[in-house]
C-alpha cells in the first residue's frame, strides 16, 4: 500500500489557489483544473531541484513547479479546431473502412461487443497504433506539443503508444469506465522520468461524458499491482486497474475544451468515468519516451501479466509460429519525431 502523505494533501488546492491569482499574464494559458480541495504548489526555486522537468524555453517555472509537484498539467488551446476536425474525419473514414490502415488495434466497448454489430462510428470505441496512419501520426508531430513534451523529457524524442478514443454513452452496465491506472504498467522501457503523455480532447469534455480523473501527486510512487477490476457489468479488453490504490486520496476531474491538452507523467494514477450523456466522447493521444530510454525484462515483476496478455493477442494476429517478445511489439510501434535515435 502506497503512502501518499494524505493529512499534507488536504491543503493542496487552497494553496494552489491563492498562488493562482499570482500567475503573470503570459502564463495564463496553463490552464488549472476545477479544484476541489487538495492540489500541491510550492514557489519556484532553482534548477537543481527539478527532477520531472527539464530546461527549456516553454514552461514557465510556475507551470514547471505544478507538474513536478502534481505530475500534470493542462494547457489550453493547443491544438487547432482544424487539426481536430482533420482527426475526426480521418477516424470516420477509418470506421466506415473507406481507409484501411496495416498495424491498427480496432476497439470495442464490451458491451457492444456482445449486441448485434453496429456499423461505422458507433462500432469502434478506441484506436491505437495508428503510427502507420499519416493522418492521424501528425497529431504527434505537432511542434507545439513536442515543444512541450521536450520540457518534460529531453530533446531525443520518439512517439511510443497512439490513441483516439472514442468513449462510447454507457449502456447502463458503466463499461465506458476506465479503472484507474498507471500507464507505466503498460510499457516495459525505463525510466520513468522520461515518459510522458499527451492527451487531448477533441469535443467538449466533462464529468459527465467521463473526463479524466487524476490523484495529483501519485508520480512520486511506485508502479503498482494492476489487474481487472471485479465489476458486474464486465471491463473491456486490456484496461487493467490498480488493486491498491486509497480510493480517498484527492482527485481531480480533468474537464476540457476542444483543443485544450494534458500532459502527464506514466506514473499518474488515473482513470475515467462513465459516459451518462447521449454522445461518444473523443480525445487524441500520445505517450512519448526520450530515446534514450532502454528496454527491461518484465518477468517476475507486476508487469508480467500484461506482458502475457499482450504476446497473446499478437500471436493470434502474427500466427503461433512467429517468435516475438513484450519488446519486439514495443520496438515495432516507436516512431523517431524530434531529434536522433538512442536506444528504443
Amino acid at each position: 500500500m502506497m503512502e501518499f502523505g494524505l493529512q499534507m494533501a488536504q491543503n493542496r488546492i487552497s494553496v494552489l489557489s491563492r498562488h493562482l491569482n499570482d500567475f503573470p499574464k503570459e502564463e495564463k494559458r496553463c490552464l488549472v483544473p476545477k479544484l476541489q480541495p487538495r492540489l500541491q504548489h510550492t514557489s519556484g526555486g532553482t534548477s537543481g531541484r527539478w527532477q520531472y522537468t527539464e530546461d527549456s524555453h516553454r514552461l514557465t517555472n510556475t507551470q514547471r513547479q505544478f507538474y513536478e509537484d502534481n505530475g500534470f498539467l493542462v494547457i489550453k488551446n493547443l491544438v487547432s479546431q482544424s487539426d481536430l476536425l482533420k482527426y475526426r474525419n480521418q477516424f470516420e473514414a477509418l470506421c466506415n473502412k473507406n481507409v484501411v490502415v496495416p498495424g491498427m488495434t480496432i476497439m470495442r466497448d464490451v458491451a457492444i461487443a456482445r449486441s448485434e454489430f453496429v456499423p461505422g462510428e458507433k462500432a469502434i470505441t478506441k484506436i491505437q497504433d495508428f503510427q502507420g496512419d499519416e493522418v492521424l501520426f501528425q497529431y504527434c508531430s505537432l511542434p507545439q506539443i513536442l515543444d512541450y513534451v521536450e520540457s518534460f523529457i529531453g530533446q531525443d524524442i520518439k512517439a511510443m503508444h497512439t490513441m483516439l478514443i472514442n468513449k462510447p454513452p454507457d449502456p447502463g452496465t458503466k463499461s465506458s469506465r476506465h479503472p484507474m491506472h498507471q500507464d507505466l504498467y503498460y510499457f516495459p522501457f525505463r525510466s520513468a522520468n522520461k515518459i510522458v503523455c499527451s492527451w487531448t480532447a477533441m469535443e467538449h469534455v466533462h464529468r459527465q461524458n467521463g473526463c479524466l480523473v487524476v490523484l495529483p501527486g501519485t508520480h512520486k510512487g511506485q508502479l503498482l499491482q494492476h489487474d481487472y477490476p471485479k465489476w458486474e457489468g464486465g471491463v473491456n479488453k486490456l484496461y487493467h486497474g490498480i488493486m491498491d490504490y486509497r480510493p480517498e486520496h484527492p482527485r481531480v476531474h480533468l474537464e476540457m475544451q476542444p483543443g485544450d491538452t494534458v500532459f502527464f507523467h506514466p506514473l499518474l494514477i488515473h482513470g475515467s468515468g462513465a459516459n451518462t450523456t447521449n454522445g461518444f466522447r473523443k480525445a487524441i493521444s500520445c505517450h512519448y519516451a526520450n530515446s534514450g530510454c532502454h528496454y527491461l525484462d518484465v518477468k517476475g515483476t507486476v508487469q508480467q501479466k500484461i506482458s502475457e496478455e499482450t504476446l497473446e493477442i499478437a500471436k493470434r494476429r502474427l500466427g503461433p509460429d512467429v517468435t516475438v517478445d513484450f519488446k519486439d511489439i514495443w520496438m515495432l510501434k516507436g516512431r523517431l519525431v524530434r531529434g536522433q535515435e538512442i536506444n528504443l
